[in-house]
């Protein structure tokens, strides 16, 4: 029996990869636009029925693979050295795993045009954030032997988000041969040591 429902729910688990991907294939080659249940199950050969029974909507399909690859961080960081100072954990898992995840940076340019065109993409794209920013928060506070409800966990979580947002916007939108990684690196280099601001 536990076999039985190991397959069904990997089949589950399946389907609904599946339809993310098509969903996020149609937004990347034709525009948010032609992201419709219609258009994501023909591509996967399935009923729109069955893909309103996965989603609630487009915008949480486009970002579900987003959302479901993200947890490759927390699992990164569980696999650093148990006594490892968490900034050192941070330095050495965010910039390889998040430019892996967020790939091409004509992709990147098209999803952000999509967020803030659409108002629907911008509060998906806010709940996705949220749950990523979540698990950060607990891998971290796991790391400091705190708990997630601690502040120095959510300080270092939302900073960490903000200097890698900056360092993957700056890498996508700009003419720049550094890599992902690379900015992403720098920015949260610059974070640990302390942002120059200089005479203010």
């Amino acid at each position: 029996m536990t076999s039985d429902v190991s397959l069904r729910e990997r089949k589950k688990q399946a389907t609904r990869a599946a339809l993310s991907h098509a969903a996020w294939s149609l937004m990347i080659e034709r525009g948010l636009e032609a992201v419709t249940p219609e258009a994501v199950a023909e591509a996967v050969d399935v009923s729109p029925r069955t893909f309103r029974n996965y989603f609630a909507s487009r915008e949480e399909a486009i970002l579900y693979g987003l959302v479901r690859r993200a947890g490759s961080i927390g699992d990164a960081l569980r696999a650093r050295p148990a006594g490892e100072p968490v900034w050192d954990s941070l330095m050495e898992v965010l910039p390889v795993t998040v430019a892996g995840l967020v790939g091409e940076s004509r992709d990147l340019l098209l999803l952000m045009d999509a967020i803030l065109r659409d108002p629907a993409m911008f509060a998906q794209h806010l709940v996705a954030f949220e749950h990523a920013q979540e698990l950060l928060v607990a891998e971290i506070a796991d790391r400091m032997g705190a708990t997630p409800c601690d502040l120095s966990p959510r300080l270092l979580a939302a900073a960490t988000g903000v200097a890698i947002r900056a360092a993957v916007v700056t890498w996508a939108q700009s003419a720049t041969d550094a890599s992902a990684a690379d900015l992403i690196r720098e920015s949260l280099a610059v974070l640990r040591a302390g942002i120059p601001l200089g005479e203010v």
